[in-house]
């Protein structure tokens, strides 16, 4: 199966060729502000540099987040534009196994999390690729005594691992480790090893965005209504 992976759910924009047997191109960039300018540049250059065009492909494989509510969108939406046109099936791949995948093995719990804002972290666990507990938004501290009684080891990645960093190693000490630079961050093509284990596809209509948590404009929107409601009484 030669899919097509976008992935703009974190700081990184990222996108692959791949099969069961080979990475074909694989192009990153940090810059979460420029993911959209960025992303359709990047798909022409990975499909240019393996010597592929969208015809050649079986699927595109999205990351459908938790993550960034507006890069998640600008992936998605993307996926699903390709796809249409192309007349391909998607693939859904969930960010936080992604990114436990992209931190490779690991004699212990595998705990990507995310920088959700406000104290909170978007997170999961996995133990030799098993997940352990279910996404979640949760505070940091509840994240870390959720975790904290499955293992004694603990490997942090994902860009909520640095900025959490000093408060982990306090509540966790020792057990607590943290990937490095070049394994922190959602590899495409690790995306892509789990759509092509998986192999869900679904059409472009059906493929959705993961947020766990309602994006702030539409919880600003029902503050608005909820006062209108108020106002009106």
């Amino acid at each position: 199966m030669k899919l097509l992976v976008i992935d703009t759910s974190g700081p990184v924009c990222g996108t692959a060729v791949m099969d069961e047997e080979k990475v074909y191109s694989e192009f990153t960039a940090q810059n979460r502000h420029t993911h959209s300018a960025s992303l359709m540049p990047m798909i022409e250059r990975a499909l240019e540099a393996a010597g592929m065009t969208l015809g050649d492909m079986d699927a595109v494989a999205a990351v459908t987040g938790p993550g960034s509510f507006t890069g998640v969108r600008i992936g998605v939406a993307t996926a699903k534009g390709i796809a249409h046109g192309a007349g391909l099936p998607c693939i859904a791949v969930d960010a936080l196994e992604a990114l436990s995948e992209s931190a490779g093995d690991f004699d212990g719990i595998v705990c990507p999390i995310q920088d959700a804002r406000a104290g909170q972290v978007y997170g999961a666990a996995f133990r030799n690729g098993e997940r352990l507990i279910p996404d979640a938004p949760m505070k940091l501290e509840e994240y870390l005594d959720t975790v904290s009684g499955l293992g004694s080891r603990f490997l942090f990645t994902g860009d909520g691992a640095p900025v959490f960093r000093e408060r982990i190693a306090e509540i966790l000490g020792e057990r607590a480790a943290f990937a490095p630079a070049y394994r922190g961050y959602l590899r495409p093509s690790a995306a892509g090893s789990i759509a092509i284990r998986r192999g869900e596809t679904t059409d472009y209509l059906h493929l959705e965005a993961s947020y766990l948590r309602p994006p702030n404009a539409q919880k600003n929107k029902k503050l608005l209504e909820a006062m209108r409601k108020n106002e009106e009484a």
